[in-house]
């Protein structure tokens, strides 16, 4: 019979305590360790106190890999009560052994506010290299992997990028498998909504937590030959002749609550070029349509309404790049959303020439439907830096807005029909060749109020969402591998 030390994080006696009760009605556990980050906690019969500075550095895993004797490394993060369902070790253990796995983990229950729901997670594939991935609170290793893995971690150690550092290691030569069953229940003390957690990763209060995941990713990237070297092909920007300097594109479907807004903040730009606006109309039924009519008397907006209807964000960008009055740069505005002043475009246009980049990213301010700022406040993108942006791209999980593109690179590349994710796609593939700038002044203020497509969504378009993602980070990943043959 296989064997399993099992390791739980030990902040409060008494909940620690069911949790020992409920990992003790399974013969597989042999020994239980409490990790401790705080000294002169209270010993538990039977189990051992290791302290610890955090779960989540490099020395809590070597603690748990010197100390872990079974076949398997059980890893609970959560200090709050832990639910077994019946026979669900037994199953986890059934399942590494068949799949030969480094590592397994499964769906659960989530428990909110006395309420038990079904709460999915996603396979993991190579492109999966987001740090807030979601494997649940309780993990599985075959503790041979992991010892091999925290072997490799000597070289450099983390406060924060301990077990993301450990998972990458383990995925380098074994596989990390879902068990798509709900094998136990945890209490979720996150209730906020989706559109309020998606952010937490440019939350400047953690910005020391994302230059160690960074560094880790960074270290990842090359042990699986996907780093690339800051070295960029220049861009002569003379190709083609353009009537117009830039073009903002606003695709749109329904938004007469916002769309006048979006138009108004573009048509108020000051700049020292023509610029015009092509707003690609995907069908309104809302009397969007009619709302854009109303500017119909300013000839630099162009009103299109596409003669297909399969077409998503990505289908319009692509049917507003390829106009023949799209100007040189085409400048990103969703019709939920404004520029912050008059002088947006003109900052962007300039950005190009002086970074000589085929992509611009700017800077945005969260704010709610009257424009009052909403937390994290203003969004920049910090951790896109010159050097490293481009490898550390694969990492996050948005690249920031308003994005801006070079027109002729952005017809070459084309923008995946889809409605989410689109704009990360085209980043990271631009993002291969060419340089991509930076502007760290707000430009652009994101709305999000009830009805807006991602303030709120549910769990299992959540999942939706992250499993495209990291496919574009996978094929992403196998691209880059490619370029170093």
């Amino acid at each position: 019979m296989k064997t399993i030390n099992a390791f739980i994080l030990y902040t409060q006696p008494e909940q620690a305590a069911k949790t020992i009760d409920q990992l003790k009605q399974s013969d597989l556990v042999n020994k239980i360790y409490l990790l401790a980050p705080q000294k002169g906690m209270s010993p538990i019969k039977g189990c051992e106190i290791i302290e610890i500075d955090s779960l989540q550095s490099t020395q809590t895993v070597q603690k748990m890999s010197e100390k872990s004797t079974a076949d398997y490394t059980l890893i609970y993060q959560k200090s709050t009560v832990l639910q077994l369902g019946y026979f669900a070790l037994e199953r986890m253990i059934k399942i590494a052994e068949d799949a030969n796995a480094g590592m397994v983990y499964s769906d659960y229950h989530a428990i909110a506010n006395g309420e038990k729901k079904n709460h999915p997670v996603i396979d993991y594939q190579a492109g999966s290299l987001r740090d807030d991935f979601n494997f649940g609170s309780l993990m599985l290793y075959n503790s041979s992997v992991l010892k091999e893995a925290t072997q490799k971690m000597s070289t450099q150690t983390y406060e924060f990028a301990g077990l993301y550092d450990l998972r990458l290691k383990v995925s380098q030569n074994n596989s990390l498998v879902h068990i798509n069953e709900y094998l136990y229940s945890e209490i979720d003390e996150d209730t906020r909504k989706s559109g309020e957690k998606i952010f937490d990763y440019v939350d400047p209060k953690n910005r020391k937590v994302q230059i160690e995941m960074e560094q880790a990713c960074t270290q990842h990237l090359k042990d699986v030959n996907a780093y690339l070297e800051p070295n960029f092909e220049t861009i002569v920007f003379d190709k083609d002749n353009f009537e117009y300097e830039a073009s903002v594109i606003i695709p749109v479907r329904n938004r007469i609550k916002t769309v006048k807004d979006a138009i108004k903040s573009v048509l108020i730009q000051k700049t020292s070029f023509r610029f015009n606006l092509i707003i690609v109309d995907n069908h309104s039924t809302d009397g969007t349509t009619e709302a854009i009519k109303e500017f119909s008397n300013d000839e630099r907006l162009i009103h299109v309404i596409p003669n297909r209807d399969d077409l998503g964000i990505g289908g319009c960008w692509n049917m507003g790049v390829h106009h023949p009055e799209c100007g040189k740069f085409a400048v990103q505005l969703d019709s939920d959303d404004v520029y912050s002043g008059e002088n947006t475009l003109q900052t962007i246009v300039d950005a190009f020439y002086e970074q000589n980049c085929a992509m611009v990213v700017g800077t945005y301010e969260m704010t709610d439907f009257d424009m009052n700022t909403i937390p994290p406040g203003i969004i920049d993108h910090k951790e896109w830096t010159p050097d490293n942006g481009r490898n550390n791209a694969l990492r996050i999980n948005g690249l920031g807005a308003p994005r801006a593109f070079y027109t002729p690179v952005l017809r070459e590349v084309k923008v995946p029909n889809t409605s989410y994710g689109e704009d990360y796609a085209l980043g990271l593939n631009i993002s291969r060749n060419y340089q991509i700038g930076r502007i760290y002044n707000v430009l652009y203020m994101c709305r999000r109020w009830e009805d807006n497509s991602d303030a709120s969504l549910d769990i299992v378009k959540m999942n939706g969402h992250n499993t495209y993602k990291d496919r574009i980070r996978t094929w992403e990943l196998l691209a880059r591998q490619s370029m170093q043959k």
